[in-house]
This record gives structure tokens, C-alpha cells and sequence, in this order.
């Protein structure tokens, strides 16, 4: 295959239940700000102490300095969105408000400069064959485009329902894709064995809700099924690894060129809309909402 060895049929069905499982712990951790708490505080805090010096330890697959800073970076921005929705008038203010921005940002940033790292890889590094190249580069320049393209955090606000969602009417559709082409290659060139789970499950597992089931939730859908994916696979690396689930990368550069090309080219893509737009209109990337203007905000936004 281009991206993979191979996918058997139980791989396939093993994708299928991770991706099902992530949505649903999504919404048991959406609906209840108990299991939330318990979920991405409590159980952390258990995971840190008496299981991941041993599951995660250097020299594993998820020992890296990056699946540390991702598993912590992921729960720190679930424990602040919780802030957010759930202490009286804390989504009133500004400041706060930046901050979903501001972790999603970090946590793109994590990634590009460890795609930089990666450029210079070739061999075994943390218990998988990675090869770096120009590709890395490549994608790199696509994540800084990514965060340059965050936009409208003012306009964040917490749902009136009983869920209290975090709810961000601006971050639309084709930045969603522009992420999710940009991560799905970092996983692949820079972690390549777990891209399959890490990669294409975990980031349906927060699209499909994004665009099905909670529409401008999306980052909050993001934060909790990766900080559920990093506790799950710093606890049991192996079923990555070296489990008959496990899927390989085919290590082709052929693959890493592409999919760095898609992901870059739709990055530009949404740069320059975005940017055309801020001109036309005369608008601040920093301060203003730039889609009220779009059918899709306005069915989003209250």
C-alpha cells in the first residue's frame, strides 16, 4: 500500500472501535463536568505516578520528550476549557478567553518543532524507524501557517444548554481540514507507525463530532480525545506496537512528499483567503471575528 504495509480486516475494525470509543468517552466527558474532572485530572494524576515511569519510559515509543509535553499540553487545555465553561463568568473575560487559543497554538507549535527535529532522523529513533527529509520542512512551514491562521477567539462563548460547550463560531470548516491535513502528516512523517491510530482515528474522532454532532466545538472535542488517546497509548504503547493490531508506515518518502504537499498547499490556501479577507474588509486577525459574514457562522453562532 502508499501510506501503509498493509491493513487487514481486524486493523480496519480495531480503527473503527478506537475512533467509536473516542467519541464516546467525548461525550460522557462532554455531558458531565464529574467525569470530566475525574477523567483528566484525577486519573492523570494516578497514570503519572504509579504507570507511565514504567509504560512510558525513555527509550519507548512514547518516551520522547514530545509525548510528554503533547499528553500534558492535551489535558492542561481540557482542564482549562472545563475552567471556562464552568466557573461563573470566567467566559466573559478576554484574557481568559485567549487562552484556547493560546494552548491550540503551543500544542501546534510542540509539533512543529519537533517536525523540524525529525527533519534530521534517519534510522531508529524512540523504538521506530523514522527518515527525515525536505518533507519535514515542508510540513513544518504548513503547522506555522496553521497557527497564523487562528482566528476569532473573541468570539468564543459557553453554550446555554446543559452541556455549557465551549463554542468558537469562526474556526470553520476549511480550517478544520487545514489542520487535520497539516497533523495527520506530522503524525505520519514523524511518527509514523502510530499515524494510523494516532493520526487518522484520533482526528476523525473529533471531526465527525465537530461537523455531526456538536457543530463549533470542535477544538474542545479535539482536547479531550487527545488527552484520552495520550493516556490510553502511554499506558498500553504495545497495542501500537506490537500487537496483531498494529499498523506500520510503509516508510515511503513517496508518501511523506504527498501528503506534506496537500497539507501545505491547502494551509496557503486558507493563508490567503484569510488574509485577502482581513485587507478587504479592513478587519484585525487579533480582535475581530473574521466569518460573521459566512452561512456557517451564522448557524453556529448565537
Amino acid at each position: 500500500m502508499f501510506f501503509f504495509e498493509s491493513i487487514p480486516w481486524y486493523s480496519v475494525v480495531a480503527g473503527i472501535t478506537v475512533t467509536l470509543a473516542l467519541i464516546l468517552l467525548n461525550e460522557i466527558s462532554r455531558r458531565s463536568k464529574w467525569a470530566a474532572g475525574f477523567c483528566f485530572l484525577v486519573l492523570p494524576i494516578l497514570l503519572t505516578l504509579f504507570v507511565w515511569p514504567t509504560t512510558a519510559a525513555k527509550g519507548t515509543t512514547v518516551g520522547s520528550w514530545f509525548a510528554w509535553v503533547k499528553a500534558y499540553s492535551a489535558l492542561a487545555g481540557c482542564l482549562g476549557f472545563m475552567a471556562l465553561r464552568y466557573i461563573k463568568g470566567a467566559a466573559k473575560n478576554k484574557y481568559l478567553l485567549f487562552f484556547p487559543a493560546f494552548i491550540l497554538g503551543f500544542n501546534i507549535f510542540e509539533a512543529v518543532m519537533r517536525e523540524f527535529q525529525t527533519a534530521g532522523f534517519n534510522g531508529m529513533h524512540d523504538g521506530m524507524e523514522i527518515i527525515g527529509g525536505q518533507w519535514n520542512y515542508l510540513n513544518a512551514i504548513a503547522g506555522i501557517l496553521n497557527i497564523v491562521t487562528i482566528c476569532g477567539w473573541v468570539g468564543i462563548y459557553i453554550s446555554k444548554d446543559k452541556y455549557q460547550d465551549m463554542v468558537w463560531p469562526d474556526m470553520l470548516w476549511f480550517w478544520i481540514i487545514a489542520y487535520d491535513l497539516w497533523n495527520f502528516a506530522y503524525v505520519y512523517n514523524c511518527v509514523p507507525d502510530h499515524s494510523f491510530y494516532a493520526g487518522l482515528c484520533l482526528l476523525l474522532s473529533c471531526t465527525i463530532p465537530a461537523f455531526f454532532i456538536k457543530k463549533g466545538a470542535w477544538l474542545q472535542h479535539r482536547a479531550h480525545t487527545l488527552g484520552f488517546w495520550m493516556m490510553f497509548v502511554m499506558t498500553f504503547p504495545a497495542f501500537v506496537d506490537t500487537t496483531m493490531f498494529a499498523v506500520k508506515s510503509s516508510d515511503n518518502p513517496a508518501a511523506m512528499w504527498t501528503i506534506s504537499i496537500i497539507s501545505i498547499l491547502f494551509n496557503i490556501g486558507v493563508f490567503v483567503y484569510q488574509f485577502k479577507k482581513i485587507r478587504t474588509l479592513k478587519l484585525s486577525a487579533l480582535k475581530d471575528e473574521l466569518h460573521t459574514d459566512l452561512k456557517v457562522y451564522q448557524e453556529v453562532a448565537q
